[in-house]
């Protein structure tokens, strides 16, 4: 990999539009909407666009499908404005641009999505030419939302990018269980590294340790054999479960790493979409540059604490020296 460089991010690319609201309301009662902003969103596209703020200074990329809509207009204006290369983006004419609503609750942030998955549905990366591609990393994301990839078309992607000499990557979002296996199992022989939260990580392992809450508590044994699982099954080098109070990673040594999220007070969190999408850019920019792994996990960690201080998916996130400092100088949670 050492003549590569690049991450070149393939799959789910979508608009959303997020709405702080004062409280989640219980059904046909009212919110009122305090706050509306549209933001570059889904694992290929935040990848991406997070990569740039960041500050990566190789080659950024994307590939896959936007319609030919005000929506996709945005998709592509935000790439230009970062750097982010478009060439693998095809239009959809007959497709809207995938857009999710997120509302936020003011205090606290957490998060209810409405997605329509329009042009994603046409995502088909059979004929993508990556033996052209100078990549160094090909990041995947994500299994589940794309009708013409979902059966066997990411584990054949994802070997094509292993054969042309690219490092591999994945990243899932939450679906029910058996739908996470059916869609996701496949990819693990294929993949160098997963960045995956202990949701996601529980249904491909059959291990139960969610961790709604950033206080905890926490079974961090339990999250690291989710870890020491996904290598057993199949990710040849590093194997990362992240989660509201921190993270943990395995490798094919054996070898475990706990990491704590950032000491944030509650009243700094304005929104947590994208947190876990800023938290796997970190973790794929350490391993561009060849960090050690504790390093990619600190930079994960500041990446999204980053994140969530903003109000949209990426507006938060700063070059990756001025994320570290902010988390060094906040502190992180014990492991």
């Amino acid at each position: 990999m050492s003549a590569r460089a690049g991450v070149l991010c393939a799959g789910t690319i979508v608009v959303d539009v997020a709405k702080v609201i004062d409280a989640y309301p219980a059904l046909d009662h009212l919110a009122m909407i305090e706050e509306v902003s549209v933001s570059t969103g889904g694992p290929a596209l935040n990848m991406a666009i997070d990569l740039r703020r960041l500050g990566a200074s190789f080659p950024v990329g994307l590939l896959g499908v936007v319609g030919d809509d005000g929506h996709g207009a945005f998709v592509l204006a935000e790439c230009a404005r970062e750097g982010v290369d478009t060439a693998g983006v095809r239009t959809a004419g007959d497709a809207a641009t995938s857009f999710t609503d997120a509302m936020v609750e003011r205090d606290g942030g957490r998060r209810t999505f409405f997605h329509h998955i329009g042009a994603n549905r046409r995502f088909d990366a059979s004929d993508a030419e990556l033996e052209r591609s100078h990549a160094r990393i090909l990041h995947a994301g994500a299994p589940g939302l794309h009708p013409l990839m979902d059966g066997g078309g990411w584990p054949a992607l994802l070997r094509r990018a292993q054969a042309a000499g690219m490092h591999t990557n994945l990243e899932l979002v939450t679906l029910e269980p058996e739908r996470t296996n059916e869609v996701a199992r496949g990819c693990l022989p294929f993949l160098d590294s997963i960045v995956i939260n202990e949701i996601e990580a529980g249904a491909l392992t059959g291990i139960d340790a969610e961790v709604p809450d950033a206080d905890g508590p926490v079974d961090w044994p339990a999250i690291e054999t989710m870890a020491t699982r996904l290598i057993e099954a199949g990710v040849s080098t590093l194997a990362v479960v992240h989660f509201p109070a921190g993270a943990v990673a395995a490798d094919r040594s054996g070898r475990t790493w706990r990491q704590g999220s950032v000491r944030l007070p509650r009243e700094r969190v304005r929104s947590t979409t994208g947190a876990g999408d800023a938290f796997a850019a970190g973790v794929i920019l350490g391993l561009h540059e060849g960090w050690p792994t504790e390093r990619c996990l600190r930079l994960g960690a500041a990446s999204a604490a980053a994140c969530v201080r903003g109000a949209s998916t990426s507006d938060g996130i700063r070059a990756a020296g001025a994320c570290l400092a902010e988390a060094d100088r906040a502190g992180y949670r014990d492991t």
